[in-house]
Parts: C-alpha cells; structure tokens; sequence
C-alpha cells in the first residue's frame, strides 16, 4: 500500500487493494497494517516552517492563513487577523449551486475580542466625537477600506450593498490620482482590518451612558462545599484576586464594583460598606420569591471597603464550619444576582461556586434524572435538554439586563450540568467542571481558572450584528449566547476566550470580479464603563470552478464547525444519526473533489486534497468523542459539560481538544532548548523505554515507559515523580528538569483553561484514562481506528461516486 502527493494536480493519493478487500475480509485486515497512513505531524512541521519565519500580512484576498499549530506573526493590512477571523474557504463558491454541489460548509469562526500576542498592534480605538461612527445610509455598514470614495471624495459607495452615501463635512478629505484618500493611511478604519469606535449616546440604552459593571460572587456553603475546602479556598482567594479585577489602564484602580452572598437552601446577603466596622448578614430565606433585602452597602469599590471585606472572607469560613445542610437552591441565585443588577443599573457579573443538584423548594428546583439506560436510544436527545423552560426564560431576564454568569461546579454526583448550564451558556459565561474536588490535589487548577476569569479582558451587555455583501446572508449562528431575532447576537457577557461561529448561505450569485465581504460589528461595554464598538472586517476571493475551491479551504475550521454543528443537532437528533450525517457530508466533499477536481486513477485510491488530506482524521476524532460516542466510564454531566464547552472553542482549541498533542521527552532536545517533534497519536509510537508528555487543553499526561527508569536522568527524576508527585512536578536543579516545566508553563498559558498534570506510568490502572486520548487508535467504545475510518471513508466515496 501506497500513498503519493502529485504537485500537478495538488491532491494526496492513498492506496489499497480494494478488490482484493472486497473479495476478502482477511486480505483487508492485512492491507490495513501495511496502509501507509497521512502524517498529520509532517503537516504541520511542514506548515511551521514554511510559514513561521514570515509575518502573515492580511492584504492579500482570499490567501488562507498558516495553521493554528504554527507561531505566526499578522500584521493587518486591511483583512482582519485570523486570530479574530478564520473561515471553513477563503475563496467560496459564486453560486449556491456549486455549494451544494461541494458540501464544503461555508462558515466562519469569529473570535471578536481575543488576545494577541506582545508583539502585535491592538485594534486601534477611532473617536468621531459627537457625530458617531460613519456609516452606510441603507445596510449600516460601518466605514472599513472596502468603502469606494467617489466625487472628489464628497460621497463613497459602500462594498457591502453598493449605496451612495454623502459624506459628512467633517469627515471630507480628498482623493490621490489612485482614488484614495490621502489620510487613508492615517485612519485605521480605511487602512485597517479590526479596529474601534468609540459610541456615542445614541448606542447605549435608553439612550443613557452606561455605569461601570459590579461583580458578584455566590458562594455556596451547604455541607458539601464546605467540607471539600472550596469555601475556605474560594475566600481565601477572593482577598488577593480583588486587586486584580479588570481595568483599561493597568497604572488605575479599577472601577469595577463588588458583593458578597453565601447560600444553601436561603441567601445571605452582606451590607460591607466602608463606614461599618464589621460586615452585616442579611437573610433572605423566602426564596419563592426573591428580592433584594439591602441597596446601599451591597456593591462597593474594593479600595472603599477592603478592611470590612477581608473581615467577612474571613468570617465565612468560620460561619458554616459546622453546617449540616445539604440542600441548595440554584435559581434564587441568579435571581438575586439579576435584581441587585437592575438595582443598581448596571451591567455585570456573577461568580457562582456550586456544589449539588438544586433539590431545595424554590424556583428551578431539579430532579434527579441521570438514566444511563437512556444512551444509545432515541429518547438520549432528552438529557441534553433542559429539565423546565424556567431557566431558559431567566437567561432572557439576564441577557436583557446584560447579567452575565460563569459557574464554577464542584460535584460528587450528578448535578445535571445540562439544565444548570443553560443560564452561562445563554449569558455569554463560562461552566467550570471539578469532579470529586480535593483541596490537596485540584486546588491549583481551579485557582488558575478563577484568576483567569475574574481578570481577563471582558465586554458587558453587547450586540453582534454580522454583515455580507449582497449574494451570501448569514443564516446561522453557534456559541454562548442568546438571541431574540435572526440577526443579532446578544451577550451579556463577552470576553476575550468566546467565540461565535456563523454560518453562510447564497440568496444570489457572486462576482468573481468583487468577491464577497462580510463585517463583523460588536457593540460592548468596556470594564472601565465606555460603550464601544469593535469592527473586524473580511474579504475572500469567489469562484466559478470547484479546484479553486478545494484548494482555499482550511481543514481545522471546517472540523470546528462540523464539531459544532454536530454537537448541537443531538439536542433533537439520535446520536448514531448524527454521526452517520456527518460521515456522508464528509464523503460528499471527498467524492465531489474526486470527480469534478482530480485526474483519472483507479478506484482503489483514496484521493484527497491538498488542503483537506486531513479531514478524514480529524473527522474521526469528532465522531469518536465522549459527546457522540460516550464510553462506560464517562457521566451524563461530563458529556454536557464538553458539549457546552465546545459551543464556544477557538478552532486553536477544539484542534488540540480532538487530536491531542503526543511530545517525546529526549533528553537532548530538551536540554538544547528546542521543542522536540511531536509523533502521531497512537499507542505503536510510544517506546518501553520512552517519556512523553500528552496535551489535550483540559488535560496534562506525563506518560512514563516501564524500561524508562534504566536511563540515569530518569531514574533520579522522573521516577521520583511518579511515587511521590502525582499531579505536579518537583522544582529540580538540572536542564532537563527546568525546560520540561517550562513546556507545560508554555502549554498551559496557551489554553483557556488550566490543564492539571496526570503522571501516568505504563501498565498502571491509570493508563487507561491516557490511551482514551490516543485518537488514531481503535476506541474501547467502539470508535474506529484512523485506518479503519480510511478504509470506511474510502468505501462511502466509492458507493456515491457508482
């Protein structure tokens, strides 16, 4: 079996014998040990060093961006990064026709406020004063350099519906020999792909400037959290990180404000005004019908209050040391937060450390209804789904009020992560999962995730409106957030980790002259309580013939948006469905290209093309997730937990989240500085002898062989770690020691969430919690191996192209 690149025709050639397959079941089993699989790995080293020493410029319409795997600088140059932006094809099809004749999903992944790197330039902020952004007079488009000026530069003709628009007096400038205006370069909304307005009065509600937005934090303190150490941790916490709340100048104090409420089955509020000498309790224990029992002294600055807060972080702990109940409330809880919101009209948001399924009488109480009986059958649909439409309905009280919340789940059974998740996940927050929580070992993970959230770079109460040029419409939207019409996206909260993903259609044909535009506009609230709006704008190339098609898609956002797609349709679709769609969607794409694209070969080759010859592979790792193909040993919950998590993963993460990265620890690479290359991902590339370090962005594994402790280094270093240390590293004093922690420093500050540290040595109990990551390899849950899915992959394209 062999497989060939022909340059010529830009595709991968994969082949078996497939009649000899077809004839004979046993010849296919020995064909399948000698299938020379897709190096995934040769990928993307390849990708790296072809596309890591250049910047990436975003000039040029329609060019695909390196992978994500690869560091790349961007400098914009009028598109916007692919750090914001990345889409399934840079150079889509002119006529929805050829769309549906590809399969290829037409769609793209926006990340509007993430993170760049130091040494990449900001969105520039544009301040037009009193007079507001400029903008299209019929689709309101914003200014962007895909706007012609005409007339001397009196009028400009917009890229998106082609209107006349007058400019303003004093916006006027004149136009080069080119037709550009000569400030073009010293404006970043003519120059520039992502950039900021600063919003007049007119775009805040009720046309009134917005107050600063006030932080919230819940703590849960029934038996369970109480006895776990969260309580004592959570308060502990809380007394450094308020110094670190978020705020536009690092040099300024913050002027986010703060309240404190601790609850099991009533609410206890606390009065920490400044003037008091020590903190008030107040007790709400009708929860049937929640209020506010106090307005003054319940949010307050930090630097106003610090002794009377400190006083009542330390006094909880001390308080509900000896409580003996069990029972919690969940939906008084947001209630509570929502009306101290509305009190003090401001935006903002809540932290809520939970424990136990809300089992207490009061709004929202939920019932035990884990059913394992249930997976695999048609009614399995029913426990992705919420239990009542009372939390869907106090999401909407939520969003409207811009009352975003993040959860943080501290379970030792079932808590029914699908229906306490609705509110985060229609808010725009965030759901934190730690099972069985243990002060000793989890106390780290979780400390980082929570200094991560409470500080990050976040927006309140904003809108996204996504805009095309005329031919495609946005038709569909995936993510964190909640949305009353077709076209806006509302969050109460949006920070730099969400993304939304958008789903394009044809409504006309497209120009292969213009191309198509799409603009992305999200009105927020900044943490210093100025209302903005952040504009990323995208141009890509159109096409009249399916090779140019196939040859400007990008494999990581499809997977993305299949995962997405996939992982929202079994809400109202039989998993085993789900899957078999996704399967047949996939061999469209590949049959498709095989006919229409490649060169005459033989029908016992798999043809894939160049920029998709990793599609089946990673097509295989979706199908084989927990989600769409649970194993005995993962919960309900847990399955929830990473369906809502995965709504709103980057296409950085939900890569690493389905392949995982497998990294042999050579003592020489690591001594040298140097990365070492990663091998695939299945159980015949680790060595007896060997150490390696497994990354899947929730999870570290340190991997130890059972001849590793032969060589000297390990057996002075790693063996110690595997018997004394087995969730974290010792700080040794020799190279290997000090760069293999630096790896996983670097590993972790890449992701937007902690990943703990597994040490696992081979042949323990513990490794069967690593090899479920190995992906290429056969699951014990009956997903297939990368060669089996190759085999299978190639019989779909073969039977739709009979």
């Amino acid at each position: 079996a062999v497989f060939s690149v022909t340059p010529a025709v830009s595709h991968t050639r994969l082949t078996h014998n497939s009649l000899l397959s077809d004839i004979c079941p046993q010849f296919l089993c020995v064909c399948k040990t000698r299938f020379l699989v897709l190096p995934q790995i040769q990928v993307i080293e390849d990708d790296r060093v072809n596309k890591s020493s250049e910047p990436f410029t975003t000039g040029v319409k329609g060019q695909a961006p390196p992978l994500v795997t690869t560091n790349f600088q961007v400098k914009d140059q009028g598109n916007a990064s692919p750090r914001f932006i990345r889409c399934t094809a840079y150079n889509m099809p002119c006529t929805a026709d050829m769309a549906k004749q590809s399969q290829v999903p037409l769609a793209a992944v926006i990340k509007p406020l993430a993170m760049l790197p130091p040494d990449e330039t900001p969105p520039y902020i544009v301040d037009h004063g009193d007079g507001g952004p400029i903008r299209c007079n019929r689709c309101k488009a914003y200014m962007c350099p895909y706007m012609q000026f005409i007339e001397g530069g009196r009028r400009f003709q917009c890229g998106f519906c082609s209107c006349v628009t007058e400019v303003p007096p004093h916006y006027f400038q004149h136009l080069d020999h080119t037709g550009k205006r000569v400030d073009c370069y010293d404006r970043p909304e003519l120059s520039q792909g992502s950039y900021e307005f600063v919003a007049t009065v007119d775009y805040c509600k009720n046309n009134k400037l917005p107050q600063p937005p006030s932080f919230i934090f819940f703590i849960d303190v029934s038996y369970n959290a109480v006895k776990s150490g969260m309580v004592n941790i959570v308060c502990q916490e809380l007394k450094t990180l308020l110094d670190y709340l978020p705020r536009e100048n690092p040099e300024a104090d913050s002027v986010v404000r703060v309240g404190f409420v601790t609850y099991n089955k009533v609410l206890h509020f606390y009065n920490v005004k400044s003037s008091l000498a020590q903190p008030q309790m107040m007790v709400v224990s009708d929860v049937s019908d929640m209020f506010l029992p106090l307005l003054d002294g319940f949010l307050v600055g930090v630097n106003d209050s610090r002794m009377v807060i400190e006083s009542l972080l330390d006094q909880i702990p001390e308080m509900f040391a000896d409580t003996r109940e069990t029972e919690t409330v969940f939906g008084p809880v947001i209630q509570a937060g929502l009306e101290a919101l509305k009190a003090a009209d401001c935006a903002g948001k809540l932290f809520v450390f939970h424990s136990t399924l809300p089992i207490a009488e009061a709004p929202g109480k939920l019932k035990n209804r884990e059913d394992k009986k249930l997976v695999g059958t048609d009614k399995e649909k029913s426990l992705f789904q919420p239990q009542s439409g009372f939390y869907s309905n106090l999401s909407k009280e939520c969003v409207a009020q811009g009352c975003c919340v993040d959860l943080f789940l501290f379970p030792n059974q079932y808590v029914d992560v699908a229906t306490l998740g609705v509110v985060p996940v229609s808010t725009g927050g965030s759901v934190y999962k730690y099972t069985y929580f243990q002060a000793e070992t989890d106390r780290e993970r979780f400390l980082n995730d929570l200094r991560r959230d409470v500080q990050k770079p976040m927006g309140f109460d904003a809108v996204m409106r996504v805009r095309t040029s005329t031919g495609i419409r946005a038709t569909d939207f995936f993510g964190s957030f909640f949305m009353s019409n077709t076209t806006d996206v509302e969050l109460a909260g949006l920070d730099c980790d969400k993304t939304v993903t958008v789903e394009f259609r044809h409504d006309d044909k497209l120009s292969e002259d213009t191309g198509a535009l799409m603009q992305c506009a999200v009105l927020y609230t900044s943490c210093s309580g100025q209302r903005r709006l952040r504009v990323h704008n995208m141009a890509v190339n159109c096409c009249s013939q399916l090779a140019d098609l196939y040859r400007n898609c990008e494999t990581d956002t499809i997977i993305n948006f299949f995962s997405k797609y996939a992982y929202r349709s079994i809400l109202n679709t039989p998993t085993k469905t789900v899957r078999d769609t996704m399967v047949n969607q996939c061999a469209q794409i590949l049959a498709c290209y095989r006919k229409n694209c490649a060169s005459p070969s033989s029908a016992g080759q798999l043809i894939l093309p160049e920029c998709m010859k990793l599609l089946p592979v990673y097509l295989n790792c979706v199908l084989k997730s927990d989600v769409l193909q649970p194993g005995a040993d993962i919960s309900l919950d847990d399955r929830a937990y990473l369906r809502q998590l995965l709504s709103c993963m980057d296409v950085s993460e939900s890569h690493i989240f389905f392949y995982p990265r497998l990294l042999p620890l050579v003592r020489g690479p690591l001594d040298g500085g140097s990365l070492p290359m990663a091998v695939r991902n299945s159980e015949e590339r680790l060595s007896k002898g060997g150490v390696y370090l497994l990354e899947t962005g929730l999870h570290l594994f340190l991997w130890v062989g059972a001849n590793a402790q032969q060589d000297v280094w390990v057996c002075c270093y790693l063996l110690n770690v595997c018997v004394v240390f087995q969730t974290s590293l010792p700080e040794l004093d020799n190279p290997f020691s000090q760069r293999l922690r630096e790896i996983i420093d670097s590993f972790r500050s890449q992701r937007s969430r902690y990943m703990k540290l597994m040490v696992v040595k081979q042949e323990d109990k513990a490794e069967l919690i690593f090899k479920h990551f190995l992906c290429e390899d056969k699951s014990t849950s009956g997903g297939a191996s990368y060669v089996d899915f190759l085999c299978h992959m190639h019989k779909e394209i073969r039977q739709l192209l009979s």
